[in-house]
């Protein structure tokens, strides 16, 4: 090779500067655009992470959240099944109270209707009068009946028919007037036949002639019935 092919002139110089100086531009630009996708790709696999990480943390919340209401509700439910079991062993006790009040309200007012029976039967027995087995007694408790079935007459007005009819004796028989002849004597206190008896009987005396009180009595209604009372009969009646 001869001395000017070898030798690089200045020009030369300048223009394999120039072509470098192109070419290392070049394969810069070239560079950069690759660079930068990779960092692109970097940040978004770097960030994939934490967007997983947020999620899974979201889920959890949600989970902790349901967790707590389902737990506030089963809290509730215990406490309102609670109260209604309470409200319910109250009501029960209170019916009970109920029916032993009104048990012990039926009780004591059957006792006080006994009580007010026995004193009745009490005041009753009390008041109620007690007669002598004599002939002054007979015609006081003869006068009592008569005066509750509205019969008149008096003590005296009985007691003047029975001496002039018996004598004050009840087992006294008329064996000899026309009664006795037909077959119905005259028999008690004041004389009175069968027929005659058993149609003026009053309640709540014997069923006998020879009663004193039932003859009496018997007698007085009819003597009431035929003039008007006993004291109006002054004979043979």
């Amino acid at each position: 090779m001869s001395a000017f092919s070898t030798r690089l002139t200045k020009t030369h110089k300048v223009s394999i500067a120039g072509t470098a100086a192109a070419a290392v531009a070049a394969l810069t630009f070239s560079l950069v655009p690759g660079n930068a996708s990779a960092d692109t790709e970097t940040k978004a696999l770097s960030s994939a992470p934490v967007a997983a990480i947020a999620d899974v943390g979201t889920a959890q919340t949600t989970v902790a959240k349901q967790q707590a209401a389902a737990a506030a509700k089963a809290k509730a439910d215990a406490a309102a099944k609670k109260k209604a079991a309470a409200a319910a062993a109250a009501a029960k006790k209170k019916a009970a109270a109920a029916a032993a009040a009104k048990k012990k309200a039926a009780a004591a007012k059957a006792a006080a209707k006994k009580r007010a029976k026995a004193q009745a039967a009490s005041r009753a027995a009390a008041r109620k009068p007690i007669y002598a087995n004599n002939l002054d007694g007979w015609i006081r408790e003869s006068l009592d009946i008569m005066k509750k079935h509205h019969i008149p007459g008096t003590y005296n007005g009985l007691h003047r028919n029975i001496m002039r009819e018996s004598s004050g004796n009840p087992n006294a028989i008329n064996g000899w007037d026309i009664n006795a002849i037909n077959g119905v004597p005259s028999i008690g206190l004041l004389q009175v036949i069968k027929p005659t008896f058993d149609a003026y009987h009053v309640a709540g005396t014997k069923h006998s002639q020879y009663d004193p009180v039932a003859n009496i009595t018997a007698a007085a209604n009819y003597a009431a019935d035929r003039y008007g009372s006993i004291d109006n009969v002054n004979s043979a009646y």
